[in-house]
C-alpha cells in the first residue's frame, strides 16, 4: 500500500492547507496542493495522486463540482476522493457522496481520524489495483493461445475486420500471412504429443521474433497452423517476410528425447494494397491466404506462394516473388 502515499489537498485557505500539510507529512505521506477545483485538475493530469482530499466551499470550482469532473475523466488508477467541509447535514454528506466523493470529513479533523481514513483509502485503492490487474489478465487470456502465447483465434476474428476498415479509410496496405509445419502428424506420431507441443512452441517464438513491435502480431488459427498479420505493409513486403521467416524455421532444431527434430513449413501469402478500388473482406483475405498455403503444400512444401488481391494499377509481383522456392 505503500505505492498510494499522494495526496493531494484542494484548499484555498492557505493556513488550513498548510495544517492539513503538516499532519499528512507526519504521517508520512507526500503532499501536492491546489487552490480550487480547476487547479487540482491540471494537478492531477500532471501528476497522479490517488488520494485527494478536498475543500466543499472554494472559488472558480467548488467540491461538489470538482469531484463530478474526476468521475468524469479517466486516470491512470482510481482517485480516492474524501471531501472535507463544515457541513455535517444528513442532506450534505448524501449531496458530497452522490457527486462522487468516497469519503466525508467534518471540520475540525483529529490527525487519528484522518489518518485512520486514509488507512481505509489506501486498502480500497489496493483492492481496486489488484481487481484491475485481475481483470486485465482474465482479458488478456481470453485472447490468448495457452500453449504458444500468441493470440487466438477470437482475437483474430475480433480485430481483423478493424484493421481493413482502418487500412481502407487510411488507404494503407495490409498483408497475411498463414502458414504451417509441413508433416507435423508425421512429428506427432514419430516423437509424441509432448514434443508436437514444444515444436509449436518453438515455431511459434520464431514468428512472434519476426514481428516489428507494437504493429505485426500473430495469431494461433487452429493445430499447426498459425496466421501473421502485417498492417501497413504490401503483399510484395509480406512475401519477403515470409520467405526469410521460412528460412529461418529450416534451420530449426527441437530437441527430444529420440533426438533433434527439423522442421520446415509452407507459407501463403495475401495482401490488400493501398488504394484498393474495392472493399475486400476479411473472409476472401483469408480465403487467398489458405489458397495459397495450398498451392505452397501442393508444389512441394517448404516454400512461399502470394496471392493479391488487389485491383488497384501496382507493379505486378516479381517472378521471383510469386514463387519462391525453397
Amino acid at each position: 500500500m505503500e505505492a498510494f502515499r499522494q495526496v493531494l489537498i484542494v484548499e484555498d485557505s492557505p493556513t488550513q492547507a498548510l495544517r492539513l500539510q503538516a499532519v499528512l507529512e507526519s504521517l508520512g505521506y507526500g503532499v501536492h496542493h491546489a487552490a480550487n477545483g480547476q487547479k487540482a485538475l491540471e494537478v492531477l493530469e500532471e501528476t497522479f495522486c490517488p488520494v485527494v482530499i478536498t475543500d466543499w466551499v472554494m472559488p472558480e470550482m467548488d467540491g461538489l463540482t470538482f469531484c463530478r469532473a474526476v468521475r468524469s475523466r479517466p486516470y491512470p488508477g482510481y482517485v480516492y476522493v474524501i471531501l472535507l467541509t463544515a457541513r455535517d447535514t444528513l442532506d450534505d454528506i448524501v449531496a458530497g457522496l452522490e457527486a462522487g466523493a468516497d469519503d466525508y470529513l467534518v471540520k475540525p479533523v483529529h490527525p487519528s481520524e484522518l489518518a485512520a481514513r486514509l488507512k481505509t483509502a489506501r486498502r480500497i485503492l489496493q483492492l481496486e489495483a489488484t481487481l484491475k490487474k485481475r481483470t486485465e489478465e482474465v482479458a488478456r487470456l481470453s485472447v490468448t493461445d495457452p500453449l504458444t502465447q500468441l493470440y487466438n483465434r477470437r482475437y483474430f476474428n475480433e480485430q481483423l475486420p478493424k484493421l481493413l476498415q482502418a487500412g481502407r479509410r487510411h488507404q494503407r496496405p495490409v498483408s497475411l500471412i498463414m502458414t504451417d509445419i509441413d508433416h507435423f502428424k508425421k512429428i506427432n506420431d514419430t516423437y509424441g504429443h509432448q514434443t508436437g507441443d514444444h515444436v509449436l512452441q518453438a515455431f511459434a517464438a520464431q514468428i512472434q521474433g519476426s514481428l516489428r513491435a507494437g504493429l505485426d502480431w500473430a495469431a494461433r488459427f487452429g493445430g499447426e497452423e498459425f496466421i501473421v498479420v502485417l498492417p501497413e505493409t504490401d503483399v510484395e513486403r509480406a512475401g519477403i517476410v515470409a520467405e526469410r521467416l521460412r528460412l529461418l524455421v529450416a534451420q530449426t532444431a527441437v530437441p527430444s528425447a529420440k533426438g533433434p527434430v527439423r522442421i520446415t513449413a509452407s507459407f501463403g501469402v495475401s495482401g490488400v494494397a493501398s488504394g484498393a478500388e474495392r472493399e475486400i473482406s476479411m473472409e476472401v483475405l483469408v480465403a487467398a491466404a489458405d489458397a495459397a498455403l495450398y498451392r505452397a503444400k501442393e508444389n512441394g512444401r517448404n516454400r512461399t506462394e502470394i496471392e493479391n488481391l488487389s485491383l488497384s494499377v501496382q507493379e505486378p509481383a516479381s517472378p521471383m516473388m510469386a514463387s519462391m522456392m525453397s
